[in-house]
């Protein structure tokens, strides 16, 4: 079964590689370092959740969804002990555009990332927020002038509300945070999937029972592999997400759409050859 591929889709895979050097390239966990956090992810829950302020970890835990019981806690609230979430936002940002500028090089300085930056901008301050917890929380920021940490911003809060879109899919389709994880360690080929790197790392035994569940429901096969069933169901919440994510794309003119595609273009192909790192 092929799911379909809209115009959320297209920008996705344009936009991701934007947004990846939070994850991979080093200068932002510099820049988390030196406020003082000593490990990956008090960085991590620190920058990103930072737009929702001093919430609790439950809330955390509800927006971000895909962390398992209790791990979000470890972090939340405690890192707002070592620093501010203006501050833990304005390091991810300062991090991630200096990894952008490394990265990207002589594209910084060409004209259409700045064009990029403004028609990305736009898009993603277009959309609504109800419903969307995490996205309506980088709303409320300044947008910067500076075109690469405004092509960031405006990547993020794109990025922030597909995600926003993808929990309600999933949520649609009564999956789970880790169960979600299964089935995009399948779809991505990685098996058996209690090794994808996001969940190895959980108790045995919380892992069998989320794949019994999803044997139980017909999505996995014996082996643990998807049934069609479970192809299905990956499917349908692919789909949605997509669908849920088209809204920032509906406030371009279908001109601008494929203007801003074809700028996207050589910046997520210069990203992509490096892994965002």
């Amino acid at each position: 079964m092929k799911c379909r591929e809209p115009v959320a889709r297209r920008l996705f895979e344009l936009t991701e590689p934007i947004s990846l050097v939070n994850f991979f390239s080093p200068e932002p966990h510099d820049a988390m370092r030196a406020l003082g956090f000593d490990n990956y992810w008090d960085g991590y829950f620190a920058g990103r959740s930072a737009p929702l302020g001093r919430v609790p970890a439950e809330v955390v835990h509800a927006a971000f969804y895909n962390f398992a019981e209790g791990e979000v806690a470890r972090h939340i609230p405690q890192v707002w002990d070592t620093t501010t979430p203006e501050a833990a936002h304005a390091a991810r940002e300062r991090g991630c555009v200096a990894a952008l500028r490394r990265i990207l090089g002589d594209l910084v300085a060409v004209p259409g990332l700045t064009r990029a930056a403004g028609l990305l901008a736009e898009a993603a301050t277009s959309a609504p927020t109800e419903g969307r917890v995490m996205y309506a929380a980088l709303r409320t920021l300044p947008i910067p002038e500076e075109p690469v940490a405004r092509l960031w911003h405006a990547a993020d809060m794109l990025r922030e509300h597909r995600g926003d879109g993808h929990v309600a899919a999933l949520v649609s389709e009564q999956i789970g945070g880790t169960e979600a994880h299964v089935l995009s360690a399948l779809a991505s080929g990685i098996y058996p999937a209690e090794t994808f790197g996001r969940i190895h790392h959980l108790p045995k035994s919380r892992l069998a029972a989320v794949m019994d569940g999803l044997r139980e429901r017909g999505l996995l096969d014996a082996a643990g592999r998807f049934t069609d069933a479970g192809r299905a169901t990956k499917c349908r919440i692919e789909s949605l997400t997509d669908a849920l994510a088209e809204a920032p794309y509906d406030g371009l003119e279908p001109h601008e759409l494929d203007e801003l595609i074809a700028l996207l273009e050589p910046i997520a192909v210069r990203l992509q050859a490096t892994g965002s790192a």
